[in-house]
């Protein structure tokens, strides 16, 4: 329980304090001198196609107009702002490159496209068409950014709320997702859905499954745990999703659960599985065939399964810290996440090669198909998140996220279903555990013989 909560206290810790697309907070003189510019935030604005509206032009005729994107700022003192000369600058991030951290102060704010001079209690501007979906990045600055104006006066900073809206399917600007993040609150409804509908037909042969022991119950209890935690994670992010199409805020602390959530799970079937293949291992290498198969006796199974657990829980927390979005999965442009990746396709290649071992030396075709089966539950689990951030190079920028993220969940559900169905099926642990019940993998029995 303690290695529990102080997992969920760092990560905690380590989610940034900004969140959503309803920004509030400070603009602040002395940050903007200091950044050139103070970053506010960024938000990719939806393309041309992406939802057209009739509207009467000045004629009275019908006509198709392509919905605007939307930026509302809003202030609590406008008078400082006037007298500050302030204004909100927005840069799109084009497909020509973007690279204005290298420019002088002055050349910097002049690439601005947008520059909203802040003189009014609530200003809305609406973002020009682009051809595609491109993300704007937000920035303050006033008459001291450049130096200008010399020392900064001591007069109070600027509070404000900015809104960002892309167009809705009418065209109106009342969406708070941005590209990459439109469709995922639609899939996690899907997603609660399927578990709702899997649970109530799954969950009382399960029950009883598990209530009758025998050799398989641990791993049941390990995948069921794990499967149960996949839902609840689609439960937090589609809490956290509605209400964040409400407000453009969401409830933080929903996404940080959901990935903690998400965070168990990993580990848990990292454990699982390390200490289930090096445990098959150690055992054929150490006891005669009439012992059974036990899959965490050993201290070096053990040590093994634990150092890939805290380096993957290491690992999820610095990703965590370095990524601003609530996804469980991303698209890898972090240090962190690039050192996830690489562990997870060395953990497969360590299973690979234990479970060849074990293949190429049994002599019993019920149980090659046995570990034949386990192995791909295995590679779909651990592979399925680096082949996708890989395939999801050929898409554009703003649907990379959304590929990853609904790829994986889907695909480590399909690996945990197969597992499933390795441990329960009829057709094959029956038929090993009544030909050779002291041989049977996963035999927790201390015994001498198994009791199936």
């Amino acid at each position: 329980m303690y290695p529990l909560m102080f997992t969920f206290t760092a990560f905690l810790l380590c989610i940034p304090a900004t969140f959503g697309k309803t920004v509030s907070g400070v603009f602040k003189s002395d940050a903007a001198r200091e950044q050139n510019g103070q970053y506010i935030t960024k938000f990719m604005y939806n393309g041309m196609c992406s939802s057209l509206k009739l509207a009467t032009n000045s004629g009275g005729r019908l006509v198709w107009m392509v919905g605007r994107g939307l930026v509302v700022c809003r202030l609590e003192n406008a008078t400082l702002a006037m007298e500050k000369e302030s204004r909100l600058l927005l840069f799109p991030e084009t497909e020509d490159g973007f690279d204005i951290d290298n420019l002088s102060c002055h050349d910097r704010l002049s690439k601005a496209q947008l520059s909203i001079r802040l003189s009014e209690e609530e200003h809305n501007q609406s973002i020009p068409h682009l051809h595609s979906p491109t993300a704007w990045m937000a920035l303050y600055a006033d008459r001291y950014t450049c130096g200008e104006g010399g020392i900064i006066p001591a007069h109070g900073d600027l509070t404000f709320t900015i809104l960002l809206f892309n167009p809705d399917s009418a065209g109106n600007p009342l969406e708070h997702f941005s590209a990459e993040e439109g469709g995922l609150h639609s899939f996690y409804c899907l997603l609660i859905l399927a578990y709702f509908v899997a649970s109530c037909i799954y969950i009382q042969p399960l029950w009883m499954a598990l209530r009758k022991g025998g050799p398989m119950q641990t791993v049941l209890k390990v995948l069921s745990t794990a499967l149960a935690l996949q839902g609840i994670s689609a439960l937090f992010n589609y809490i956290h999703l509605a209400r964040y199409a409400r407000d453009g805020v969401g409830i933080p602390i929903m996404g940080s659960l959901a990935e903690f959530c998400d965070m168990v799970s990993q580990v848990s079937m990292l454990y699982m599985l390390l200490s289930l293949c090096v445990g098959w291992t150690l055992s054929k290498n150490r006891k005669p065939q009439s012992r059974p198969l036990q899959w965490d006796s050993s201290p070096a199974s053990k040590a093994l399964a634990m150092g890939g657990v805290v380096t993957q829980g290491v690992l999820l927390l610095w990703e965590q810290y370095e990524e601003t979005e609530h996804h469980s999965y991303h698209a890898q442009r972090s240090i962190a996440g690039l050192l996830l990746i690489s562990l997870r396709i060395i953990l497969a290649l360590l299973l690979a090669s234990v479970l060849y071992t074990i293949i190429s030396t049994e002599r019993s075709a019920l149980k090659r198909d046995f570990y034949l089966s386990f192995a791909k539950g295995c590679f779909i689990w651990f592979l399925c998140h680096p082949v996708l951030v890989l395939l999801s190079v050929v898409f554009n920028e703003h649907q990379r996220e959304k590929v990853v993220t609904i790829g994986v969940i889907l695909c480590q559900a399909i690996s945990v279903v197969i597992l499933y169905q390795l441990f329960l099926s009829r057709s094959l642990y029956w038929e090993v555990s009544s030909l050779s019940s002291v041989s049977l993998p996963l035999t927790m029995s201390r015994g001498g013989r198994g009791r199936y």
